[in-house]
């Protein structure tokens, strides 16, 4: 399993950005979503975009990393690190609907 990282764009080119991540600034390919403005939000894996998405998105993937690193750390209650799933049912994204039973 591979964990995306959330990354904001600060300034780049054609291939390469340099990015605003949880773990600092890193230089992330940009050779699978294109070049990207500054302050685009990418979901990386290994230094490389893998998808382009919103603040939103970018706020709620760190909120679950925190919470990883929370239980990995010992914590027992982590449901502060998963607002958005808190009291419904989550949804399966609209391409698996289609296949589900």
């Amino acid at each position: 399993m591979c964990l995306g990282i959330p990354a904001q764009v600060i300034s780049g080119n054609d291939f390469h950005a340099l990015c605003d991540t949880r773990h600092g600034v890193r230089q992330i390919d940009l050779l699978l979503v294109g070049p990207q403005a500054a302050g685009t939000w990418l979901l990386c894996f290994l230094d490389a975009a893998r998808e382009v998405i919103d603040a939103d998105y970018a706020q709620r993937v760190n909120a679950a990393l925190d919470g990883l690193e929370a239980v990995m750390a010992g914590a027992s209650d982590v449901s502060q690190h998963f607002a958005d799933l808190i009291d419904r049912v989550p949804e399966l994204p609209a391409h698996l609907r289609e296949v589900a039973p």
